[in-house]
């Protein structure tokens, strides 16, 4: 219950980013749940292998290279999920960031202890 809650929280805060980020079209509740759960696969299987191959550059920059990582599996996800249109890095970029700490801070108030 507690996934599935955190995974439609995750496809809201898709849908507010168009509002923010210029260049990121959503196209509807359906293609934000899509993207939530893809680029939650994403995140899990492909992300972990590309830190390790950029760690020389990420311990170079203290770290702040993981936020274009996280924008490129951004990008890498809008790339085929229809209805979910990044126009290039930069809103890639600012909408990784924000979908990022916006999920972090909706995701703390659902506190897993408080569902059972």
């Amino acid at each position: 219950m507690y996934a599935l809650i955190r995974w439609f929280i995750n496809a809201l805060v898709l849908m507010l980013i168009p509002y923010l980020v210029n260049g990121v079209q959503v196209a509807n509740l359906f293609s934000a749940l899509m993207t939530a759960l893809i680029l939650a696969f994403v995140n899990a299987i492909i992300r972990p292998f590309i830190l390790i191959l950029t760690l020389p550059i990420n311990i170079l920059t203290l770290g702040l290279f993981t936020l274009v990582i996280n924008a490129l599996m951004f990008w890498f996800v809008a790339s085929f999920v229809k209805g979910f249109n990044i126009d290039g890095f930069w809103p890639a970029f600012w909408a990784a960031l924000i979908f990022s700490a916006f999920s972090m801070i909706l995701n703390y108030f659902v506190d897993k202890r408080n569902l059972n």
